[in-house]
């Protein structure tokens, strides 16, 4: 009894200290300093929730610019399941996979003959990513313009827009943010009524 009760003792102190005091001391300071990415860094479109910037999401409308493919099943873009396919380049299924989303981009702009990027065709490592490149957002202007009835160079002026550079002028590369500027387009939409 002498050697168990301090063990108790301090089984509940770390228990209290590492599950509850920690934790929500954490939790706080993300919230005061971070508070957008504490939550997720949700995308909210009259004041609702429609996405976040760090999970991609499915487009296939001719009107909307076009995501890179998820990896993850069920459903698409789950962040719960967020591996890679691990298919390799000679692999049928992903010989297919990208046949498939070529065939659909060509017949979704039939008069685009620009090779098709490879972001458009494969999905990233983690299945999930909410970016294309410039490359790949170049190579749908025209179709998405046509789609909306809007002239090229006001499509061009929102990919410029919502195009981030690389992370501190350094590491990685320029990205198109997918969603906020599908957003944007649907609001220049409501601009022009």
């Amino acid at each position: 009894m002498k050697q168990l009760r301090p063990a108790l003792v301090a089984f509940a102190l770390m228990t209290l200290l590492t599950g509850l005091v920690y934790p929500l001391a954490v939790t706080g300071v993300a919230q005061l300093v971070f508070p957008t990415k504490a939550n997720g860094s949700l995308i909210l479109k009259d004041g609702a929730p429609v996405g976040s910037e760090l999970i991609g999401q499915p487009f296939d409308d001719p009107k909307y610019f076009w995501s890179r493919l998820s990896a993850t099943s069920p459903p698409p873009y789950n962040g719960a399941a967020s591996p890679g396919s691990n298919l390799g380049p000679l692999n049928d299924a992903l010989v297919d996979a990208v046949k498939g989303r070529i065939d659909a981009l060509k017949a979704a702009d039939p008069g685009n003959t620009a090779p098709v990027p490879v972001d458009l065709v494969t999905a990233s490592s983690s299945g999930l990513d909410p970016n294309i490149s410039p490359a790949a957002a170049q190579y749908q202007i025209a179709r998405v313009a046509r789609a909306r009835g809007m002239s090229q160079a006001t499509v061009r002026d929102l990919v410029a827009r919502h195009t981030r550079g690389r992370q501190w002028g350094l590491f990685g590369e320029p990205v198109v943010e997918v969603l906020p500027l599908n957003l944007a387009l649907d609001a220049q939409k409501k601009d022009r009524s």
